[in-house]
């Protein structure tokens, strides 16, 4: 579930709980009030207004009700004449006329001997109460004239909300608020802060290049915005890690790749100084050595180019096919002394985006590789493809492979299988490097794998241009 699915219905939940809890309890306590108050306080009401109707007669009951009015708390208190309007004159609230309504519709029967002049305040002429509560419905009283007066006791607001400014309300409503709210703010605090917590450690160590702290951990069961970036600052480290170990690495590779030409160049000047007349064989040397210095440090000034993230290079439209047929007529020079061939097996009919110089480079590569380490009198085969949008290029040997592990491997600077054959045939272990870094400038990619039969074959896959285009 993502956080902000969790945030949102963890907020709704909480807000329901809370608007839930408030309308049960309010409900609870006016109903609870209401029994309480209007029907406990009623017949000691109806006993006083009855006291001060018969002392002191309608002008009695009505100074009575003037100072009474408000004897019961949140209640109105109506004393209803025989004209069906308050004593005191005061205009009957909503609930006072639905209650005298129902006070005069059941609590009285027989037959109406005055249908249009509004509903009978008293019993009917000639008729009794019949059924008459006055604990239950209105209590009534009646003077020594023989009129009778309702006494209704309504609330003063007739919906269950205004009931919220009752004694006891406001603080219990308070309470599960903040006791609904204070969880819900306590677990997300919790929820956001841990994995947050851990993102900043994690940071704190990757700034102090410490890069073997894992802050996803204990998030695995979570799959929100918070744990996949956790994931993703875990993987970000790996790969800082990683390319930590490359570069070490690659200076420890360069610097022994340098050494050893160097080694050899003062051995060559020392035996120059010793031998004068060998001095033609050690300068040939020397000049050996300085060139493969000079071109190892070219190689590897081109990988690093290739790797800078400001290197732009020029594109064009670059026919592969012409580039391949390039390729493999200088390849089939150099591989003919050993009776070596170059079998090219289909064709791209297409173009690449990219710098033809680097795209060469990177093919002569590897078909370079395939001669140096395919046996004498084989081919080399290099099958071209075009499908989906994109070229493959698979060249193919039959020289010793790689080992299952070292697949991947071949492709960093300076790795190399086997030391002494690499160093005999004059590799400096950066081509196939190089080679990926130009895949990859260009969109593509470079993979390798052992043939059935014995030998290796490196994969160029990158996106075409169609010819038309």
């Amino acid at each position: 579930m993502s956080l902000f699915l969790r945030i949102f219905l963890l907020f709704w939940i909480a807000m329901a709980l809370i608007a839930g809890a408030s309308i049960a309890i309010t409900y609870t306590n006016a109903a609870r009030e209401y029994e309480q108050q209007e029907f406990q306080r009623r017949p000691a009401v109806t006993i006083q207004a009855s006291e001060a109707l018969s002392q002191g007669g309608v002008r009695g009951l009505h100074d009575w009700l003037a100072a009474n009015r408000n004897v019961v708390p949140d209640r109105d208190l109506f004393i209803v004449g025989p004209d069906g309007g308050d004593i005191l004159g005061r205009r009957l609230s909503e609930p006072a006329l639905r209650r005298l309504e129902f006070v005069l519709r059941d609590a009285w029967s027989g037959p109406d001997p005055h249908p249009q002049a509004g509903p009978p305040l008293g019993p009917p002429p000639g008729s009794a109460p019949l059924n008459f509560r006055p604990s239950r419905q209105a209590p009534q009283i009646v003077g020594a004239d023989g009129t009778w007066y309702t006494l209704l006791i309504v609330p003063r607001r007739p919906s269950v909300f205004g009931a919220l400014s009752r004694p006891g309300i406001p603080l219990a409503v308070l309470a599960v608020a903040l006791a609904v709210s204070t969880f819900a703010s306590w677990w997300l605090a919790r929820h956001l802060s841990a994995p947050i917590r851990r993102l900043q450690a994690g940071a704190r160590a990757v700034a102090t290049e410490s890069l073997d702290l894992r802050v996803s951990a204990g998030l695995d069961r979570r799959n929100d915005e918070l744990a996949v970036l956790a994931r993703d600052f875990d993987a970000m480290a790996d790969q800082l890690k990683a390319n930590r170990s490359a570069r070490t690495r690659l200076l420890r590779d360069i610097s022994h790749e340098l050494r050893s030409p160097l080694a050899r160049m003062r051995v060559a000047l020392g035996l120059a100084r010793q031998m004068p007349a060998d001095n033609g064989r050690h300068l040939d040397r020397l000049e050996s050595e300085i060139e493969r210095l000079d071109r190892m440090i070219g190689q590897v000034l081109q990988l690093a180019r290739l790797r800078s993230e400001d290197a732009s290079h020029a594109k064009e439209l670059v026919t592969i096919d012409d580039v391949i047929e390039d390729i493999v007529a200088d390849a089939a020079f150099e591989g003919a002394a050993r009776g070596c061939r170059i079998e090219v097996q289909g064709k791209a009919n297409a173009c690449v985006s990219g710098n033809r110089e680097l795209l060469r480079s990177a093919l002569e590569n590897v078909v370079r590789n395939a001669l140096r380490y395919s046996p004498d009198n084989m081919p080399v085969e290099l099958r071209v493809e075009a499908a989906g949008g994109r070229l493959r290029v698979r060249v193919l040997d039959r020289g010793p492979g790689v080992p299952p592990a070292d697949l991947e491997r071949i492709f960093e600077p300076f790795f190399r299988v086997a030391e002494s054959r690499d160093r005999g045939s004059g590799g400096e272990g950066i081509g196939l490097a190089i080679t990926a870094q130009v895949l990859r400038s260009h969109g593509g990619t470079a993979t390798a794998g052992n043939r059935e039969g014995g030998g290796l074959e490196v994969t160029l896959s990158i996106p075409l241009v169609p010819v038309s285009a």
